[in-house]
């Protein structure tokens, strides 16, 4: 299970041990959600998992997935290119 840092130095997982998953996901970093999506991938993929269970991780999984969208879409309007004259160009 993956753990995301906490202010005191402590880890908690990022999805809790009573199955009810992190609902904040804008707080979590690219790299956190990419952790997370592997997880949820993983769980999906388990013989014994239930219909129910499946849908579930499903549906966190896409906003798992619209909130990274969103962080990368954010990263991208940021990173600029210098073009050969030296000037800086939006990335596109």
């Amino acid at each position: 299970m993956s753990f995301k840092p906490e202010m005191n130095g402590e880890k908690t997982p990022l999805i809790k041990k009573d199955g009810d998953p992190d609902k904040d996901y804008g707080k979590l970093s690219i790299e956190e959600s990419f952790e997370l999506l592997d997880e949820i991938i993983e769980k999906m993929e388990d013989e014994d998992i239930t219909l129910e269970e499946s849908f579930a991780a499903f549906e966190e999984g896409m906003k798992v997935l619209k909130s990274a969208n969103s962080r990368i879409d954010e990263v991208e309007k940021k990173v600029r290119v210098i073009n050969e004259n030296g000037e800086l160009d939006e990335f596109q």
